[in-house]
């Protein structure tokens, strides 16, 4: 049901998005005949206006009547969405339920900063990070703002390599040493 929800929701953001085009046709410029069609959005447009939603998502609960649920496997999709409404609803009754172009979710995600066995989840520590990015690779975010740890390491690289005529590459090997950041 969440993910019948959140595909409707998408599409609705696609149709939403979806604008005019149109050309002209005829002698010298002049628009005796017009052609005009429907263009989607861009991709890129479509997809900041979903993660925006999906930041803002909403925690629901299913109804377990299957009274409704036999009703939604037999209706047509403009019923549907009546019926996706009062099957899927609120966490939370005093929040005002999601939109239709809201995304929902049922259960809070893991938290992944911390090891847990019975989920196959190994956390963070000791993971490197690049203490420059403000990306998904970023000490901030990767270490869950528990910091991280800089050590100055000596590592075997290859190097001065050379192609040699025929299937070879010859490569020297040195000592280099790098600054290693990992989370604490």
């Amino acid at each position: 049901m969440m993910n019948l929800r959140n595909n409707e929701a998408g599409r609705l953001h696609v149709q939403r998005g979806m604008r005019q085009e149109c050309k002209c046709h005829g002698m010298s410029g002049s628009c005796t005949v017009k052609t005009c069609w429907m263009r989607l959005p861009y991709f890129r447009h479509v997809g900041d206006a979903l993660k925006d939603r999906f930041d803002g998502a909403s925690r629901v609960l299913v109804n377990n009547s299957a009274h409704l649920r036999a009703k939604l496997k037999n209706s047509r999709r403009r019923r549907r969405w009546r019926k996706l409404g009062k099957v899927l609803r609120p966490f939370n009754p005093d929040l005002k339920p999601p939109s239709r172009r809201d995304l929902v979710y049922l259960a809070n995600s893991p938290d992944f900063c911390n090891r847990d066995p019975k989920l196959g989840l190994k956390g963070t520590i000791g993971r490197s990070c690049n203490h420059t990015s403000i990306g998904v690779d970023g000490c901030d975010l990767m270490c869950c703002s528990r910091g991280y740890r800089t050590e100055v390491r000596e590592v075997l690289e290859r190097c001065s390599c050379t192609f040699q005529w025929c299937c070879k590459v010859r490569c020297k090997t040195c000592r280099t040493k790098k600054v290693v950041h990992s989370c604490l």
